[in-house]
């Protein structure tokens, strides 16, 4: 006897027909999330808004003399640089001083680890190609290019999704345009 398994969005409740189609979402924060990070699907079309939607965030740590340990706060960035008015908070930040880090580099990409989080180094082996908002840097793009089958191998053991040749996005966002003629891969 053989079974058939039927998968639907999670969002929606939509029948998946491809599963090609289908997008794993692992949600770290959400004030509804008790107990750590869950993990839902959609399908890709249900997610294209996404990036649309999101916010440029700052987390600032407030550390006040009375106070045991430091205060996270996170706000839109917006937000953030009105707070500065003697001088733009592009300014204020390039004058200031640096902080040493207080986390292992590994820790840096678990996101919800409280205060003292650090900012994931992604130019390097270790994290280069992860989906992240922001501007992609010619070191990620170098490594990504030199060690595209290292870097995917990896991303797809890690239940992320790979850099596609395929997909003209990631092609542009790493500089894969040579590499992708080369293997022949069709920009769809």
């Amino acid at each position: 006897m053989g079974q058939k398994i039927i998968r639907f969005s999670d969002l929606t409740g939509k029948h998946v027909e491809d599963e090609d189609d289908l997008v794993r979402v692992v949600v770290r924060e959400h004030p509804e999330l008790a107990d750590g990070p869950v993990e839902i699907e959609a399908l890709a079309g249900e997610l294209t808004e996404v990036r649309g939607l999101a916010l440029d965030l700052v987390t600032v740590e407030l550390h006040h003399p009375d106070a045991e340990g430091p205060e996270t706060v996170v706000m839109t960035a917006e937000a953030f640089d009105r707070l500065a008015v003697a001088a733009p908070m592009a300014e204020v930040l390039r004058g200031a001083k640096r902080v040493a880090r207080s986390l292992p580099a590994q820790a840096a990409s678990v996101a919800g680890t409280g205060a003292g989080r650090e900012r994931v180094n992604y130019a390097s082996l270790e994290h280069a190609g992860r989906p992240h908002k922001g501007r992609t840097t010619d070191a990620e793009k170098q490594l990504v290019r030199q060690h595209l089958d290292e870097v995917n191998e990896r991303l797809a053991a890690e239940g992320i999704r790979t850099v596609d040749l395929a997909n003209p996005e990631h092609v542009a966002r790493y500089g894969l345009e040579d590499l992708a003629a080369e293997r022949g891969a069709t920009l769809g």
